[in-house]
């Protein structure tokens, strides 16, 4: 049986998910302008998950890092709500329930955090992703909401916790 972990971030995790966060967007063709394939804050998770109200996980197989995922209060959005974002896992990880697993600590950190809903921003090229959003209780909505500055995101779900 694979040994999976899942654990908090670590500042040494930083080059490790940032590189596994582009190499996935890079396969499935999602590589574009306005996602966090450019966003200077991908090389500085750590940092960055040191905001209030923030969580960012690490996921580990046979002790080698597979991806990972968080939720965080994106500005711009209600105060109940905060968003999943950085959800991604590396091929082997990927059919093994490792991602709903991830979702669900995450929507259970939202709700230790005060959150009412968990809002996120997808694009239409991680098919994989968007059924498992769907089947966790993500429902699709006409608009974004917050300003992550993600412009090349084309779809935003919303889940209440």
């Amino acid at each position: 049986m694979d040994d999976i972990l899942i654990r908090r971030i670590e500042a040494a995790d930083n080059p490790t998910i940032a590189a596994i966060i582009r190499e996935t967007l890079k396969e499935f063709g999602a590589n574009h302008p306005g996602t966090v394939y450019y966003d200077e804050t991908t090389d500085h998770l750590f940092e960055l998950f040191q905001q209030e109200r923030s969580a960012y996980n690490i996921a580990l197989l046979n002790g080698r890092i597979v991806g990972g995922g968080g939720i965080y209060p994106t500005q711009g959005l209600p105060e109940d709500t905060c968003e999943l974002v950085k959800m991604y896992l590396l091929p082997e990880a990927r059919g093994t329930g490792l991602g709903s697993k991830m979702i669900s600590l995450c929507l259970e950190q939202a709700k230790e955090y005060g959150f009412s809903n968990v809002y996120l921003e997808t694009m239409t090229e991680l098919k994989a992703a968007l059924k498992v959003y769907e089947r966790m209780g993500f429902a699709y909505l006409d608009g974004p909401m917050g300003n992550s500055g993600h412009f090349g995101c084309p779809l935003w779900m919303l889940r209440s916790l």
